[in-house]
């Protein structure tokens, strides 16, 4: 049972980590694309970018799998009575 919820907070934790971490890469992907665009060598802007994408997505992904939004995961008969209490109001 302690693995379940070590494996929750482990995937949302890592989703928290993968999105600022693709945003930064995606900064610097834009600021190398604009350095060559002006003439200067900017370097490899089209790898930077391509990871970027793929760090933002499994963030998100991780995060929604995680259910992070949520909380974490309870119980079935937990979830059925906030349901029913959802429900009644």
């Amino acid at each position: 049972m302690a693995s379940r919820p070590f494996r929750w907070y482990l995937r949302a934790q890592l989703g928290i980590l993968l999105l600022p971490a693709g945003l930064c890469l995606f900064g610097e992907a834009l600021t190398r694309r604009i350095l060559q665009t002006l003439g200067k060598d900017g370097g490899p802007w089209f790898w930077y970018g391509t990871l970027s994408l793929v760090c933002i997505n499994a963030g998100v992904g991780l995060m929604i799998e995680s259910g992070l939004l949520r909380g974490y995961p309870r119980s079935k008969a937990v979830q059925e009575a906030a349901a029913d209490m959802e429900r009644s109001s």
